[in-house]
């Protein structure tokens, strides 16, 4: 078997290449992702802090199916 030393350093250039590339790319990505994601505000409130939603109703067994399904669509849950 005759191993070609050109050869072998073509495909080790090729190879470190394609590494160096992804490495790239994908520190590009990176950097995009956190260019994109949203700020993160909801974090530990600081100062003072007020309630601004308070859960008013029954528990679930005491209502009925019609204020069941108001209080769904009402809230959400």
């Amino acid at each position: 078997m005759i191993i070609s030393i050109p050869k072998s350093v073509r495909r080790l250039y090729l190879m470190v290449m394609f590494v160096a590339l992804s490495y790239l790319l994908y520190y590009v990505m990176s950097l995009l992702q956190s260019w994109i994601n949203p700020i993160d505000d909801y974090g530990i409130p600081e100062g003072s802090a007020v309630k601004a939603f308070h859960n008013d109703y029954r528990s679930n067994n005491d209502l009925s199916p019609e204020e069941r399904l108001r209080f769904y669509y009402w809230y959400g849950e």
